[in-house]
């Protein structure tokens, strides 16, 4: 889920007879967006325990434990699960993702206090996921297909040189307008995305940090924090334990057996 799971990427296409050339801008954004979602490619499959802390506007802070595991497809988006192990309140929940590259993704969510799947509708997936800065539509892998991107320029912090790319939604029904990445320029790794409401007002901040590099290729941030700047409000995840190749199949990713996760 998640990796940061999280660039949404546009594949450059082949200009068909008679169409009009690509903006330089856009040609540029989506080789550079393309060049990353590439670096990524093969890793097959990942599990993952995540420390969830939800901050309030005083600073109070609620902890959770989960459980994250990803499906990379080949011919589809990825496959993603959630599942909360505490506290006890919500333990059991599971949260099931299958991002898809050319139709709306699909959401589930199974909630134990009501024994039932609930199926999360296109028109909510800009709602908060179980309380988090995180939207349902945050949780789904950002497929080349749903976004345009463009090149705005370069820009150093931290040390580091990036590319800075504005990621626009095809989907008129996101929640966001817009999104600004910072992509590092040696590993393309996502360090900063801002996100901008409907009207065009920055709404969150996501940064990473940690990254850690696993099979001599994939890079996975070990901290993430989401600030809301518009409510004031924050969830930071703490990612460990990355485990890959754990033989997973779609089996392992069927609605059906939601409410038999363990």
């Amino acid at each position: 889920m998640l990796r940061l799971s999280w660039l949404g990427i546009l594949a450059l296409l082949p200009l068909s007879g008679g169409a009009e050339a690509v903006a330089p801008e856009v040609a540029a954004g989506q080789r550079i967006a393309t060049e990353a979602r590439e670096r990524d490619r093969g890793f097959g499959d990942s599990r993952a325990i995540i420390t969830m802390t939800l901050r309030n506007q005083r600073g109070e802070e609620t902890r959770r434990v989960l459980r994250s595991r990803t499906l990379e497809m080949d011919a589809d988006g990825d496959r993603s699960m959630v599942i909360f192990d505490e506290p006890k309140d919500v333990a059991g929940t599971a949260f099931l993702t299958h991002s898809h590259r050319h139709k709306d993704d699909d959401q589930w969510l199974y909630l134990p206090a009501l024994g039932r799947v609930k199926r999360i509708a296109s028109s909510n997936k800009s709602g908060p996921f179980m309380g988090s800065e995180f939207s349902y539509e945050d949780l789904s892998s950002p497929e080349v297909e749903k976004y345009t991107h463009v090149y705005l320029g370069d820009e150093t912090f931290d040390g580091r040189e990036h590319f800075v790319l504005q990621r626009t939604p095809q989907d008129t029904r996101s929640g966001y307008r817009r999104m600004v990445v910072w992509l590092d320029k040696a590993h393309y790794r996502a360090f900063k995305i801002d996100y901008y409401d409907r009207r065009n007002t920055l709404l969150k901040t996501l940064t990473a940090e940690g990254f850690t590099l696993y099979g001599d290729r994939h890079w996975r941030a070990t901290s993430m924090l989401m600030v809301n700047h518009q409510n004031g409000r924050s969830t930071g995840l703490q990612w460990t334990d990355y485990v890959f190749g754990n033989g997973y199949t779609e089996a392992d990713f069927n609605r059906n057996n939601l409410s038999k996760i363990r």
